[in-house]
């Protein structure tokens, strides 16, 4: 009996701890990468203006082919929203929709992966040289979620890599010139 009053002892202490350690992490967490691409801030901003050509682009577009798309609002700009849907957990549900942009130089959007965790992603385009700095970020506001901020400590080794390949895709699309592809239903 003082055996399992000691693992219930145990175990309450871990759980509090967890609940103390959390409590002392930070809110909120912020993501950033970026990217030199020979191609006008022109150019990319009508690439991340809207979601029709996302998918060109996007880290995750081909981690589940079988994803479903909805998009809604105008093709471009502010408004501009698309939802996504996946049994893959690696892409999962979600939604995000342009809420600022100014032309050539940002595109700002709300992302919504379901968690009550508000996110913002903005694109921003600086010329640089002939060319443009793309830096991509993201800011997540983790508040009461003691769970969440576990995971703003993760955010920087998850989803980094991801940025970094989007952006690597972005400049390719962008310097190619690409013929814009009909729009995804």
């Amino acid at each position: 009996m003082k055996v399992l009053k000691g693992l219930f002892l145990l175990l309450l202490g871990l759980v509090a701890l967890f609940f103390a350690v959390a409590l002392l992490l930070p809110r909120t967490a912020h993501l950033e990468r970026s990217i030199s691409a020979d191609a006008s801030p022109a150019t990319v901003y009508g690439l991340v203006n809207g979601f029709q050509r996302f998918n060109e682009w996007s880290p995750w577009a081909k981690l589940d082919p079988n994803t479903r798309y909805t998009y809604s609002g105008p093709q471009t700009g502010v408004g501009a929203r698309m939802e996504w849907a996946s049994a893959n957990a690696d892409v999962g549900n979600g939604s995000q929709e342009i809420v600022a942009a100014e032309l050539d130089r940002s595109v700002t959007n709300r992302l919504d992966f379901g968690m009550g965790t508000p996110s913002t992603a903005v694109i921003r385009l600086d010329p640089d040289g002939a060319g443009t700095r793309i830096t991509w970020s993201l800011d997540s506001d983790f508040s009461d979620s003691l769970l969440g901020r576990y995971f703003g400590l993760m955010l920087e080794r998850m989803v980094g890599p991801d940025y970094e390949r989007g952006l690597a895709q972005l400049k390719v699309l962008a310097e190619s010139n690409t013929p814009r592809a009909e729009a995804q239903p």
